[in-house]
């Protein structure tokens, strides 16, 4: 196999972790590799895992574990144009939050775990029974529920006995090595500068390509043109401030990288369906219409006496 690439994720700032979905085919199905930890279930197809030096085969039902940096992909047998809705539950959190987690509770002996994740470990039937529930809650819950769903997974992945490591004991994951594939470097240049002018011709001469190679390469390996890919992850960036900030939505739309508010504003709705300002107070209708505890047993008291 050759390099694997890069994939950039956006974890929301305030969450420690990333629980999503996706089907098949998808752009992240490939040979690729991630600083963060993953933890990843599948829920329907079978086909051949690919992690570190081990080949493998899967079934809904596969739990697996990858450490940081780990290469790893997921290849379902799906007759051609055929689409899968949802082919995984995809987990995905810091080596800094797991590492806080293991000094705040050392008896559970969180740092076994993550030395054995750097091989990547396939966990039993029984544990992907138990945790299977748990990411789907992590999938539909919120911030408030979250962290106590997460806790109970990595419980659940320790008590697990049968649990093996996957990738040789001689196999090392190598960043440094996979970052001087030209596009890896580009992607990690995107994540780090999007708050400025970003221009597919001079990243095009960064990565050494000429302008048209760069598009095509670029478009394979991300599923999306450069400018796409780049207002993504900005409108990514964006809806997360405007649910945990009071900042103006024209202060928002220039540190994101928009050049003005009326791109900002076109760019935001096609991607969520809704102007920024519709989007932050459908999330403040969220907030308060969340009942606190007080609130919820006045109101079985309420309805107790027929009110």
């Amino acid at each position: 196999m050759g390099q694997p690439e890069l994939e950039i994720i956006v974890v929301d700032e305030g969450e420690p972790f990333k629980v999503w979905t996706h089907g098949y085919p998808f752009r992240t199905v490939r040979w690729h590799f991630h600083p963060e930890l993953e933890i990843h279930l599948i829920t329907a197809t079978s086909g051949r895992v690919f992690v570190g030096d081990y080949i493998g085969a899967f079934a809904p039902g596969n739990l697996v574990m990858t450490g940081p940096n780990l290469p790893h992909n997921w290849l379902s047998d799906v007759a051609p144009n055929v689409t899968i809705p949802q082919r995984c539950i995809v987990l995905q959190f810091g080596a800094g939050f797991i590492e806080t987690c293991g000094l705040l509770f050392p008896g559970l002996d969180l740092p076994r775990l993550v030395d054995e994740s750097q091989r990547g470990l396939e966990f039993s039937a029984t544990a992907s029974d138990a945790i299977g529930p748990l990411m789907r809650r992590m999938l539909a819950g919120d911030r408030l529920s979250r962290p106590a769903a997460f806790m109970q997974i990595i419980e659940e992945l320790l008590r697990d006995k049968e649990r093996r490591m996957l990738a040789s004991v001689g196999y090392r994951v190598q960043p440094s090595v996979y970052m001087t594939q030209p596009l890896n470097h580009v992607l990690d240049h995107i994540a780090r500068n999007l708050a400025f002018d970003l221009r597919e011709t001079e990243l095009a001469a960064l990565s050494g390509y000429t302008p048209s190679a760069f598009s095509r390469a670029f478009h394979r390996q991300t599923g999306m043109t450069f400018t796409s890919y780049v207002n993504s992850l900005r409108i990514n960036r964006a809806c997360h401030l405007l649910t945990t900030s009071e900042r103006l939505i024209t202060d928002i739309c220039f540190d994101v990288g928009f050049n003005n508010i009326s791109n900002f504003n076109k760019r935001f709705q096609a991607l969520t369906h809704m102007t920024p300002s519709h989007y932050r107070s459908r999330h403040r209708e969220n907030d308060q219409h969340r009942l606190q505890p007080q609130d919820a047993e006045r109101s079985h008291q309420l309805r107790a006496a027929g009110a």
